[in-house]
């Protein structure tokens, strides 16, 4: 088998697809969810905390006063609140997508060796009468 079809069939296999496309759609999300915190929710929690602008949050570590060495802790803060919103949403989707799934129903459990005999001993009672 040549590389090719071994490529062709792993392409065509439904699951990778179905990545691929989680993937684009996933990226897509995670722009729109980093402008609603960044261009929306920050803003407002800035305000309502006296003006304060997170996305200039930072503290010197070094460096010079022309060419300074930032922690800038207020991006971070802000990516925070990002991961925070992208996990709620995922988990809301999986708490969804289990609710809609149906329970597979559970599978008899297999007789134990003294409801067998038991049976068997019933079965022959029933057949001499």
């Amino acid at each position: 088998m040549s590389v090719f079809s071994e490529f062709r069939d792993f392409i065509n296999r439904g699951s990778v697809i179905d990545l691929a496309v989680g993937v684009i759609i996933g990226a897509a999300f995670g722009k729109i969810v980093t402008s609603i915190v960044g261009d929306v929710l920050m803003p407002v929690i800035g305000v309502v905390m006296g003006g304060l602008n997170f996305s200039t949050l930072a503290a010197q570590i070094g460096g010079t006063a022309e060419a300074p060495v930032l922690l800038k802790y207020g991006n971070f803060i802000q990516t925070v609140v990002d991961f925070l919103i992208v996990a709620f949403c995922v988990f809301l989707l999986v708490r969804a997508v289990n609710a809609v799934r149906k329970p597979k129903a559970a599978a008899a459990p297999a007789p134990t060796p003294q409801e067998a005999l038991l049976t068997e001993i019933r079965d022959l009672l029933r057949a001499r009468s």
